[in-house]
């Protein structure tokens, strides 16, 4: 098959555009959950749940999945992905129960890491050593660039066209992203067969190393809060009378400015500054915008609140790009780079499957949200800790080699 249409740097931002294929089956969901609320009856710690519920494979299986998509194949895994995703939506589409609905949402959820967990070790095989490192500032970008798509183009399709019909519409968009991949991208090359007998290996040399725990815990405490507040942004402002275009700009802006704060991760890194800077930096931010967005001192200032909002997300941004470099430097070697992304993943997972439904349980006690930045300041406090042990334990692995 001829791929000389796309060069290797071409092939990798195909990998980068199917992450956020992926990624917009994550965040289709909070545009259609006051529509969901009212046909489904849906309650908010419900809705949490149902935000949240995408995450369980990833909470539970992610590490294993890693070495999975290692033994079938980087690319097969990502087709196989995209093809799963497009059956869940097309399904859910069809959905009349919220239990029903749950149900699709796990299995969205196994498609998503058989998307996003081969992607890194994919890019490095697509594109010359001295181009990964930009690239995979790009990759850290995925997941807030599907999910602003996705907040833009829901509040405006939705009410004309229905929630099932945007289901619908990510089943054919999943659909026709694992056509191009499957004929874009490179076929994979063999398995070495050592690499299918050391797979409890891999696994014991990446849970036995401490890198892999700090990166992936302090993923977990970014991702919880984040999709915590994002992922109810598109309710919190329609139970304040925004409606239609606004409420797509303002909640897509929101998720769009993290891609900046991503990119300028790699950037300031590759100027010098040293990962707790940018760590520290980013969940400063998260802490001080999310107390402007929700403290009850700045209710009468709602461009402030949104401006802090903007601040939590897009500063924040630094934090995952930063934690996506530290994932491969701090690797307990080549063979368990995907096996650390897979940890990584499943930490993180497990911190957006606790963060929503522990900030709607805050909304619902208080009858607000103006509790919220107790959730978030914990989580900014517990990631500057682990900055701290990042730092330390760079220093140690530099002064090893």
């Amino acid at each position: 098959m001829d791929h000389k249409p796309f060069s290797s740097h071409g092939k990798a931002w195909l990998v980068v555009a199917a992450g956020g294929v992926a990624a917009l089956q994550v965040g289709k969901l909070p545009p259609a959950l006051p529509a969901l609320q009212a046909e489904l009856g849906l309650s908010l710690v419900q809705s949490g749940f149902l935000l949240s519920m995408v995450q369980l494979a990833g909470l539970s299986l992610a590490v294993f999945m890693g070495m999975l998509a290692d033994g079938m194949g980087l690319k097969r895994s990502m087709v196989r992905g995209l093809l799963l995703l497009a059956l869940a939506s097309a399904a859910g589409g069809l959905a009349t129960s919220v239990s029903v609905l749950l149900v699709l949402r796990a299995m969205e959820g196994l498609g998503f890491l058989l998307v996003a967990l081969p992607a890194p070790a994919l890019i490095r095989r697509l594109v010359p050593p001295t181009q990964l490192p930009g690239m995979l500032g790009v990759w850290g970008a995925y997941m807030p660039t599907g999910t602003a798509l996705a907040l833009l183009v829901g509040p405006l399709f939705i009410p004309a066209w229905g929630w099932s019909a945007w289901w619908w519409l990510f089943a054919l968009v999943s659909l026709g992203m694992a056509a191009w991949v499957a004929r874009v991208i490179p076929a994979d090359p063999p398995a070495p067969v050592q690499a299918e007998s050391g797979i409890w290996t891999r696994l014991q040399r990446t849970l036995g190393a401490r890198g892999p725990w700090l990166v992936a815990a302090c993923f977990g405490l970014y991702s919880g809060q984040w999709l915590a507040v994002v992922g109810f942004l598109p309710s919190i402002y329609a139970a304040a009378g925004v409606g239609g275009a606004l409420l797509g700009v303002l909640t897509a802006l929101a998720a769009a400015v993290n891609m900046l704060g991503n990119m300028a991760s790699g950037r300031l890194l590759q100027g010098g500054w040293a990962p707790r800077s940018t760590l520290w930096l980013g969940f400063g931010a998260m802490a001080l915008g999310s107390t402007l967005a929700f403290a009850t001192f700045t209710e009468g200032a709602p461009w402030l609140r949104f401006a802090g909002i903007l601040l939590f997300s897009g500063v924040g941004g630094l934090v995952p790009g930063t934690l996506f470099s530290l994932a491969v430097r701090l690797a307990p070697g080549e063979q368990q780079v995907a096996s650390t992304v897979g940890w990584v993943q499943q930490l993180s997972a497990l911190g957006q499957f606790i963060g929503p439904p522990m900030a709607a349980a805050l909304a619902a006690r208080a009858g607000g949200w103006q509790l919220t930045p107790l959730l978030t300041m914990g989580c900014c406090v517990g990631g500057a800790v682990l900055a701290v042990l990042l730092h330390s334990r760079l220093k140690a692995q530099s002064q090893h080699d």
